[in-house]
């Protein structure tokens, strides 16, 4: 899934390329994005290669979706031709991690465009990458509030 992880973009904007859609490309594309959300817009460090991460299970699952898109956008007349290339780009580039799109697996699980797949919000407490990320981002916004509406013990106050 790293392979696929490197190529997101161009799938993604293959797939915003097409104007001639239907409700499965549709239902891929939204899923893979909504899960994108859901896991925090790939921001977690080790989220892809750490499997101890909260992170990882959620990851994998909009990759999966980004590679399904792609496999569908091969099946559309408008798409096929971009896609198939793009597609033997990827799998070039996962032979050289010793990978290959043929033979790469989902995950062990099945996942599904009707469900999402949540990162293990209780185990980030637990998993340090996940947890300084967390810290890391708090710290930015009172930072950023403190900026913006200052210190309340900086305030004039009337005399």
């Amino acid at each position: 899934m790293a392979v696929i992880a490197r190529y997101r973009s161009d799938i993604l904007a293959l797939a915003q390329a097409q104007t001639v859609t239907d409700p499965t490309f549709r239902r891929l594309y939204n899923h893979g994005n909504l899960q994108f959300t859901y896991c925090l817009w790939g921001l977690m460090p080790g989220s892809l290669g750490d499997e101890q991460s909260p992170f990882n299970e959620c990851s994998h699952a909009y990759l999966a979706t980004a590679k399904a898109l792609l496999a569908y956008m091969a099946t559309m007349p408008a798409a096929e031709r971009d896609a198939k290339a793009l597609i033997s780009d990827i799998d070039a580039d996962m032979v050289r991690s010793g990978a290959s799109w043929i033979l790469c697996q989902f995950s062990g699980e099945s996942f599904s465009t009707g469900g999402i797949i949540e990162p293990r919000w209780s185990d980030m407490v637990f998993h340090m990458p996940s947890l300084a990320v967390v810290i890391a981002m708090i710290v930015a916004l009172i930072a950023t509030g403190w900026s913006i509406f200052g210190s309340p013990l900086s305030r004039s106050r009337p005399i």
